[in-house]
């Protein structure tokens, strides 16, 4: 009798880098490498700030492509705008089946919401002061302080 291949899902791993700590980037690429393939790995920030430097030092070691974004107004967040075009292109390119959003941010309810009417899986990954909205809005959603290897503070 003939093996059944099962095909492997193909992710896009999207994060709000000026939303989530560095030291949780790669319990969180281990964790949402359990749900498939991660095809794409970008972070959305900008990288010329000195805050990011951290963070910065693991994009190459984690292969994740860093979106260069400029705060054009201040207390404006560019990163939610281009998180969100990203995602709908990569949407419509057809290759993937699933997404992971990393952040704590409502804004991404609706982006979750839109992947999911267009058949896809959305998985979140945040604190859990992540609003109730967006957590509802993935088909699953990983809270950060649970995932194994995170030390707390």
């Amino acid at each position: 009798m003939p093996s059944r291949l099962h095909k492997q899902r193909n992710l896009a791993v999207l994060i709000d880098a000026e939303n989530a700590s560095h030291t949780l980037t790669r319990p969180i690429l281990l964790r949402a490498a359990c749900y498939g393939v991660l095809a794409v790995k970008r972070a959305y920030a900008d990288w010329s700030r000195p805050g990011m430097r951290r963070f910065r030092q693991l994009l190459n070691r984690n292969a994740i492509e860093a979106v260069q974004l400029f705060n054009y107004t201040q207390g404006k967040n560019a990163a939610d705008m281009a998180l969100s075009l990203d995602a709908m292109d990569l949407l419509y390119m057809g290759q993937l089946d699933g997404f992971c959003i990393v952040s704590s941010d409502s804004d991404f309810t609706p982006l979750a919401i839109r992947i999911r009417r267009e058949g896809l899986r959305v998985y979140g990954f945040g604190g859990r002061q992540t609003p109730k909205a967006f957590v509802a809005a993935c088909n699953g959603f990983v809270f950060t302080e649970t995932i194994e290897g995170v030390r707390a503070g």
